[in-house]
């Protein structure tokens, strides 16, 4: 089970109620695609997982390296 990274309350609200971040990082899974979110490639995506409570899939997709 992972942490969720801090944020102010108010923030930490207004995302637990739009896409439920806090219960989906505690519960490994992830806020766009609902799978589970336990493998990620580096401890970097890792890390952004606790940040926005996206697996690793969703992260590459939303973020694309323009310079590429």
């Amino acid at each position: 089970m992972a942490t969720p990274s801090p944020k102010s309350p108010q923030l930490e609200q207004l995302l637990e109620s739009l896409m439920g971040r806090t219960t989906a990082v505690l519960l490994d899974y992830c806020v766009i695609c609902r799978k589970p979110a336990t493998d990620f490639k580096d401890d970097l995506s890792r890390k952004e997982y606790t940040l926005s409570g996206m697996c690793e899939s969703c992260q590459s997709e939303v973020f694309v390296d323009l310079e590429n």
